[in-house]
């Protein structure tokens, strides 16, 4: 088997145990659930489990290090984009990669998925107005502004995936579109060239 195939396999692998533990997730508190569970689910045999991760704490961590890595090259990519296209990037992305988004939304998954998932969002949303506003990412109106703004926005995305992505992604991106342009007009009362810091 050439090492191109092998790769494949394992990669195709671990993301049936990755998603398997985002279907259990929906319903079942972390400690509850059991590698039989998730071997069960993702049609793999124990052995197949062990050679990837040590138990299911193991494979959650290194399943929350990866989605963060995914999330984090997204942000990197959604920073060169125009403000109009990064919610379009962001819904594709979260449409692509809906069981992860399950569980990071999931009140069984641990908080600090969630809250990095916020915070990437956070920092995506003042990158981008800092630059386009040429102001200090420090400045403390842009800091609050963007926090209620990217607190929207994810409000919006929650709902989407809680109700298990019922409204098609163009709903989702006009509604969060819509909502967002009222609340950037709040950014035209921070001051160009703004040093002010929150520190």
């Amino acid at each position: 088997m050439s090492e191109k195939i092998a790769d494949r396999r394992t990669l195709k692998t671990k993301k049936a145990i990755r998603d398997a533990l985002a279907i259990l997730l929906k319903d079942k508190d972390l400690t509850k659930v059991t590698v039989k569970d998730i071997t069960d689910i993702a049609d793999i045999n124990r052995v197949t489990f062990y050679k990837h991760y040590l138990d299911v704490y193991d494979l959650y961590d290194k399943t929350e290090q990866d989605i963060l890595v995914e999330i984090g090259e997204l942000v990197l990519q959604l920073e060169e984009l125009p403000v109009d296209k990064v919610f379009s990037g962001l819904i594709d992305f979260i449409d692509e990669n809906r069981t992860v988004f399950k569980m990071i939304f999931s009140p069984n998954s641990k908080a600090t998925l969630f809250a990095k998932f916020s915070k990437c969002i956070d920092g995506l949303l003042r990158q981008v107005e800092s630059e386009k506003l040429g102001i200090s990412l420090d400045d403390t109106r842009l800091r609050y502004l963007t926090r209620y703004r990217s607190q929207g926005v994810i409000a919006v995305i929650m709902q989407w995936v809680s109700e298990d992505f019922t409204e098609p992604k163009d709903f989702i991106v006009k509604t969060i579109s819509e909502l967002d342009t009222n609340t950037r007009e709040l950014y035209k009362s921070v001051p160009k060239n703004s040093t002010r810091s929150s520190k």
